[in-house]
């Protein structure tokens, strides 16, 4: 029951304030519906309606929300409270750019703050034992370390905590370089006192901070791996060479994937045919690995650890405990681009056919480079077109005596690759530099081009003319995307995690990604990030359960969820499901696929969602304190 809320009187003229538009709208529809006992709604849209009603309702007159239970704090506890604080210098990344020894005789002045600290720097070995040892002899009951970014060093600090004998949830980051001293390194003053505001309001949400414990969830032994091209095959039997079961999913009638098409591999010199059919042999051969051809992923239930997949060509599903997308790429097909017709204007793949069925029967070559690559909609470097143009070309000019010239716009020959473009040039290859604005263009057997070095307009006689173009995204990966619910980058490449601290793995956990399924790379790049897209899945296949941190939504309030299915829609991790109960369809949470977004916080309109580590109370205590000194 709420209470009836006397009329506020503003200050001028006593009288009583007018409510807002928006809350007569609200009592008009209370009415209407009945506050104490409504009318059954006709339809799950005017029930939803109803319930935000009721909702909004419930909120005072100031806009704050309705007191629950579910964060009250014991007050002796509240008496106990000891904070620990320390501010890390970080070298002169923080202290060359703001008061740290001020920042910290401020830090002494808030509540409930027993011990503070300035570090030179907290994540050294030296500072976390300080910080252990203050947590053991000043017997603090939480801590907050003024200093960089959380993404890096809040797991290095929660561990701290814990070797100090404190739970590490009960740990606080505040973050003074990236959000004081780096943004704000012309203002020391200014990046002073904004680094007080954020140590008060770390202190305030430090006194309301829980104690947690990580969530275990078991992992099935399997691993589940789209694409049987060199890196899905390669996973594979690193996979089962360590004692792991795989399955592996191929939508073609053959293993090999793009690279049983191409001719030599450099710089190993083997037939790309010989090496795809060698690996396909190995994983023929391995008992661990179950090889389903011509399947597809066709749908994606569970989370990490239990993920069930359905197949195109099998009727039960299949379980696995970790997902590998390994789809790779497709060489662009240039249609409309420089009289493309397959034959006298062909791409570099073809031109590998042809070197490898020794049927080149040209003798003046002419390569165009970045044909379809680098332009309005498809701007990104392909990376391996320089190689693959420098070695076709080698091997034209070497081997069947063929004047070949290449025409780029820049050359990317990154690595020991560069000494294939100078064997290329000691072979007779000439490289002819063109304008982005002024690319070449071909009539007939004639190539036209601007060579922006010697400063004039170049007429080259072509048997042949050989486009280099781009590797796309695979056909498939939109599809796969919606159905794993990962990301895909402006190209419709696959997006992994962090490009340097997650590389092959997505956002959500038990999903990895290797080869050219995130972007372009060589068969060695590939088979590399293969190899440790492995070692990924093996620390938690190895493990055989999975520990995540429990800071994950929950549904608080089961009576009061309505089942409507709002959470399950809009969460990115498909870490909510609805389950029937003997109160009706509810929410649940999938503890160990949560990733504490939020989002379904947000979106429930009947407020049962708690985030952990995020409650309403940890947030207000903050704002509260944001704007009192």
């Amino acid at each position: 029951m709420t209470a009836k809320k006397k009329s506020k009187k503003t200050k001028k003229t006593g009288k009583a304030k007018k409510p807002s538009k928006m809350k007569q709208m609200l009592r008009k529809a209370a009415k209407t519906t009945g506050r104490g006992a409504r009318k059954p709604a006709r339809n799950l849209k005017e029930a939803r309606d109803e319930d935000l009603v009721q909702a909004e309702l419930e909120f005072d007159e100031t806009g704050s929300a309705p007191v629950k239970d579910r964060d009250k704090r014991v007050k002796d506890e509240e008496q106990d409270l000891r904070i620990g604080v320390f501010v890390c210098n970080c070298g002169t990344n923080i202290a060359g750019f703001l008061d740290c020894k001020d920042v910290a005789e401020y830090a002494r002045t808030l509540p409930n703050v027993a011990f503070v600290r300035e570090n030179l720097f907290s994540c050294s070995e030296a500072g976390a034992n300080d910080i252990r040892n203050a947590i053991v002899e000043n017997k603090l009951s939480r801590v907050i370390v003024a200093a960089c970014t959380p993404i890096t060093h809040e797991p290095t600090f929660r561990a701290v905590c814990a070797e100090g004998g404190l739970n590490p949830y009960h740990f606080e980051f505040v973050n003074i370089r990236e959000h004081c001293s780096w943004v704000h390194k012309e203002i020391k003053e200014d990046a002073t006192e904004k680094a007080k505001d954020l140590i008060r309001m770390g202190v305030a949400r430090a006194a309301y901070l829980e104690p947690m414990e990580p969530i275990t969830g078991e992992v099935e032994k399997v691993a589940l791996v789209v694409g049987g091209g060199v890196s899905g095959m390669t996973v594979c039997l690193e996979l089962a060479g360590r004692g792991f079961d795989v399955v592996l999913v191929e939508k073609e009638k053959q293993l090999g994937g793009l690279v049983k098409h191409l001719g030599t591999i450099h710089p190993w010199g083997k037939k790309g045919a010989d090496y795809a059919k060698d690996l396909a042999r190995r994983v023929a051969g391995q008992r661990r690995i179950k090889v389903y051809k011509s399947s597809t992923v066709t749908d994606v239930k569970g989370f990490i650890g239990k993920y069930s997949v359905t197949l195109s060509s099998l009727k039960k599903p299949v379980t696995a405990g970790i997902l590998i997308l390994a789809t790779g790429a497709e060489p662009l097909i240039p249609e409309g681009l420089y009289g493309f017709d397959s034959k006298r204007v062909i791409t570099q793949l073809q031109m590998e056919s042809l070197l490898a069925a020794k049927k080149l029967a040209a003798k003046k070559i002419v390569m165009i480079q970045c044909a379809g690559a680098r332009e309005r909609g498809r701007l990104y470097c392909s990376r391996i077109c320089c190689m693959t143009a420098a070695k076709n070309a080698l091997f034209a000019a070497s081997k069947h005596r063929a004047d070949v010239t290449v025409l780029y716009r820049d050359l990317m020959c990154y690595g020991m690759d560069e000494r294939l473009m100078r064997d290329a040039k000691r072979a007779g290859v000439k490289f002819i530099n063109f304008a982005a604005d002024e690319p070449p263009v071909v009539e007939g057997g004639v190539v036209k081009v601007r060579a922006q070095v010697l400063g004039k307009a170049l007429e080259l006689p072509a048997d042949l003319v050989v486009l280099s173009t781009p590797l796309a995204p695979a056909a498939s990966n939109p599809v796969l995307s919606r159905i794993l619910k990962v990301p895909l980058d402006e190209y419709g490449f696959f997006l992994e995690g962090h490009v340097k601290l997650k590389p092959l793995d997505f956002s959500t956990d038990g999903i990895f990604v290797c080869g050219t399924a995130r972007w372009p790379a060589t068969i060695a790049e590939s088979v590399e990030q293969a190899t440790g897209a492995a070692s990924r899945a093996s620390t938690f296949l190895a493990r055989g359960e999975v520990k995540v941190e429990p800071i994950v939504s929950v549904i608080e309030d089961v009576e009061g969820c309505r089942g409507c299915g709002l959470c399950v829609a809009v969460c990115p991790y498909g870490a909510i499901e609805l389950i029937e109960t003997d109160k009706g369809r509810k929410a649940r949470t999938i503890e160990v696929a949560c990733k504490g977004c939020g989002t379904c916080g947000a979106t429930c309109y009947k407020r049962v969602v708690r985030m952990n580590h995020f409650t309403d109370q940890q947030l207000l205590a903050q704002v509260r304190v944001a704007f009192k000194k």
